[in-house]
């Protein structure tokens, strides 16, 4: 039997579910509802429902598949979050998704839901190859098309001319500054395509900086059959994560919004030291196990941090190469947090598999990795750890170790081929190169480099 709003009470009944009505106003719209949104937005959103907070349910909208429409709708939105650790667990029924759309389909349903009174906030976790920016940041507007502007665009339109009040846009991705960029891209589209919305934007709308962490695997067959036995249903939309979260926002909006706050969530007016922290620290350190652990035959993440050399490397990429470009804010102790992502790395539970990590690094590195190595750069340090990671990465987008989930897989390959690995690293990261960034390899970093992914390639 599924989970549904007609099963939810034959649950066992140590599993924690919704305690509010839930036909009530929608007045958050998210795209790119996958595992990661309903581990952490939509659960911080239901605790907000939970403490009798009113009018915050959430319409997802998937912006490709339809596989977690599939899974949600036919339950009515609801689904299980399984909190996996070393320790105990804990198991709860989300009940804040309302109803998740399909962005080809359902653009119309989507842009109604935009444009309502009841909608002041639209969330984002399409990923970073979700923003659709070409190699020198800008807008592809060929890509766009196929994304959430022209979606947005029409609503806001609407909104105006209804003289309805501006939305709160929060990209909840992995980019550095990621409301700033979102700002900046959403004005090159309306700039393109509604040039007569741009002063309305930049006056009504916001899109604060925010930092999120929580790490969330995919789900297999396996969880579900293994949940369906602890809880007598089945739930084909359930998430199992670890027990860590953190929501950090910039306290920077158009209008109301949940109280996120009293769940949780730091509002703060610098979102910049913690999200540095995150991106060059956790996720430099996440990647440079997943592309090294999978070389040396690694699956999860707990496997490739009990490895010895992955676990020093990665304690030295965190806290000899990343913690000293970052300008911590008050309170923030990076030694402390390096410890703490280490044992959050070591959690046997949660199955947290390398190549998920690995999808997508041409659109993730640049934050990860070689903000990291520029600042070192300038003040005369080298990156050891990072240098050795870049190694992997080159070794993986070679395409003749493993399959290649990247959107610029075909443009990386095509760099192997025509420049050779004597001439790989220069023509990968210099002036042109598809991997472009501050960052320049000076000639000791290309030999360092060099000389590590030909010892990968030769098998020693």
């Amino acid at each position: 039997m599924r989970l549904a709003a007609q099963t939810i009470e034959q649950l066992q009944a140590d599993v924690a579910r919704p305690e509010y009505g839930r036909s009530q106003a929608v007045g958050i719209v998210h795209f790119g509802i996958g595992a990661f949104h309903r581990a952490h937005q939509a659960a911080y959103t239901d605790a907000c429902l939970n403490a009798g907070e009113q009018g915050w349910m959430i319409v997802g909208v998937s912006m490709r598949s339809p596989t977690v429409a599939d899974q949600l709708n036919p339950q009515d939105g609801l689904y299980t979050l399984k909190v996996r650790s070393a320790g105990d667990g804990e198991t709860r029924v989300i009940g804040s998704v309302a109803q998740v759309l399909v962005a080809a389909p359902d653009r119309a349903a989507i842009v109604d839901q935009l444009a309502s009174a009841d909608c002041h906030v639209v969330t984002f976790t399409v990923t970073e190859k979700g923003y659709c920016r070409a190699p020198d940041g800008s807008l592809d507007h060929t890509q766009a098309r196929e994304g959430f502007y022209p979606i947005l665009c029409e609503a806001l339109a609407r909104r105006r001319d209804s003289g309805l009040a501006g939305l709160t846009l929060l990209s909840c991705d992995n980019l550095s500054g990621n409301g700033k960029q979102l700002q900046r891209l959403m004005l090159e589209w309306i700039q393109a395509e509604a040039p007569d919305l741009v002063q309305w934007f930049c006056d009504k709308c916001t899109t604060p900086d925010s930092m999120v962490d929580r790490i969330v695997p995919s789900t297999s067959v396996a969880d579900i059959d293994e949940l369906e036995g602890e809880t007598g249903l089945r739930d084909e939309g359930a998430v199992f994560t670890e027990s860590f979260s953190q929501w950090v926002i910039e306290d920077r909006f158009a209008g109301p919004r949940p109280q996120w706050q009293e769940h949780g969530v730091q509002i703060v007016p610098d979102v910049t030291p913690f999200e540095a922290a995150k991106l060059r620290m956790l996720n430099g350190a996440h990647s440079l196990l997943a592309y090294a652990g999978l070389d040396r035959g690694h699956t999860f993440v707990h496997q490739a941090i009990a490895d010895g050399e992955l676990r020093d490397l990665v304690r030295h990429l965190m806290i000899e190469e990343a913690a000293p470009t970052i300008d911590a804010g008050e309170g923030q102790d990076l030694a402390a947090y390096a410890d703490e992502l280490v044992a959050r790395f070591e959690n046997p539970a949660l199955h947290h598999r390398l190549a998920q990590i690995a999808m997508d690094g041409s659109q993730k590195l640049g934050q990860r990795w070689l903000d990291t190595l520029a600042i070192n750069q300038q003040r005369g340090r080298s990156c050891n750890a990072i240098l050795t990671g870049i190694a992997h990465w080159l070794n993986h987008v070679s395409g003749d170790v493993r399959t290649v989930d990247d959107p610029h897989a075909q443009a990386l390959l095509e760099v192997w081929q025509q420049a050779g690995q004597d001439g790989l690293v220069r023509t990968m990261f210099g002036e042109g190169g598809p991997m472009k960034s501050a960052w320049r390899p000076a000639v000791e970093d290309i030999a360092t480099i060099d000389r590590k992914l030909r010892s990968l390639r030769c098998g020693a």
